[in-house]
């Protein structure tokens, strides 16, 4: 996941950091925000959801050309 974030945004990303933990941790934050929580949210995102996530918060105004074009 981290290296399709970097793939699509490349620099207008600031870090992609992977924290390892214990218990079955799985959390995405953006700019701070919780974007995405195992728990809470049921599993893991796909990752055109993830894009989707990352993008509405760290670049509105960014095109993800057929992975917005799927949802329509």
């Amino acid at each position: 996941m981290a290296t399709e974030l970097l793939n699509t945004f490349g620099t207008e990303l600031g870090s992609v950091t992977l924290v390892p933990g214990t218990g079955g941790v799985f959390t995405i934050e953006v700019d701070g925000q919780l974007i995405w929580e195992r728990k809470r949210d049921n599993g893991f995102p796909d990752v055109v959801t993830l894009k989707k996530l990352v993008r509405d918060i760290a670049v509105p105004d960014w095109n993800l050309g057929h992975a917005d074009t799927a949802a329509e």
